[in-house]
């Protein structure tokens, strides 16, 4: 009888990795997206999961901060339609920087994407600006922006509170920067020198994310165009139909595309 003395054998530390990380994780009881509980986080690296009602849907890492990382999300969501921040949850675990070179976000999505879960990850989510590219691209259905579109009632804070502006009135300019920072969505525009020498005067009360673009499309002249797309909103020197338009802002006057345009 012949017996082996010699047998391969696999060792997959990264399996092995992300599988602790997974079991780390199913501990955490998911916490109510807040910013509460987002101020509650220690500026530290890591890795998160979030969840849409019971079902997990994203898992992410913060190469510095934790806190700061889930507040942009926190923001995107706060900002979109077909979805409500009371939906949201999230678990996060603090992770060693040196750690970071595992890429340890990656083992926890190869994991979960087995099971047919976090749907949010490759679906356009942990995005920022896109870049001029994108704009004139197609948004797929199964796009994040194309399933949650920016809200554009999305209701202003006060606008006097942003560098001391006056809700009475401020520059073209100015009411340009401070829409950009209140917006919980990309706002990309073009400047112009003379922005910074028109007057605009907002109406009285609060403002919505649509009303603002009405006001700056209002004080822009022909040919300038404030366009919101499903997932952020551009303004160019330019008039131009876009493939995934949702509104057009021209001169003051407000145009919503067919349908089927």
């Amino acid at each position: 009888m012949s017996l082996e003395n010699h047998a391969e054998f696999k060792l997959s530390i990264t399996k092995a990795l992300g599988d602790q990380l997974a079991a780390a994780l199913e501990e955490l009881t998911p916490a109510p997206l807040t910013m509460g509980n987002i101020l509650r986080l220690r500026p530290l690296p890591g890795v998160y999961q979030m969840y849409k009602g019971e079902e997990l849907v994203y898992v992410g890492k913060a190469d510095k901060s934790l806190p700061q990382r889930i507040e942009k999300h926190f923001r995107k969501i706060s900002g979109r339609r077909n979805i409500s921040i009371e939906e949201m949850s999230f678990t996060c675990l603090y992770v060693d920087e040196d750690f970071g070179a595992v890429a340890p976000e990656r083992l926890l999505i190869n994991k979960h994407r087995g099971q047919g879960e976090v749907s949010w990850n490759y679906n356009g989510f942990g995005n920022n600006d896109p870049g001029k590219r994108r704009d004139t691209t197609v948004v797929e259905e199964k796009h994040f922006d194309r399933q949650y579109p920016i809200d554009l009632e999305y209701a202003f804070p006060d606008i006097g509170t942003v560098d001391g502006a006056s809700e009475a009135e401020l520059t073209l300019a100015k009411l340009l920067t401070i829409t950009k920072v209140l917006l919980p969505y990309v706002f990309r525009y073009e400047s112009s020198k003379a922005f910074d020498e028109i007057a605009v005067r907002l109406p009285a009360g609060p403002l919505t994310a649509d009303e603002a673009l009405r006001v700056i499309s209002e004080h822009v002249p022909a040919p300038w165009q404030v366009t919101a797309l499903p997932g952020y909103v551009i303004m160019y020197e330019k008039t131009e139909d876009y493939p995934s338009g949702m509104r057009y802002y021209r001169a003051g006057q407000v145009i919503d595309p067919a349908p089927d345009a």
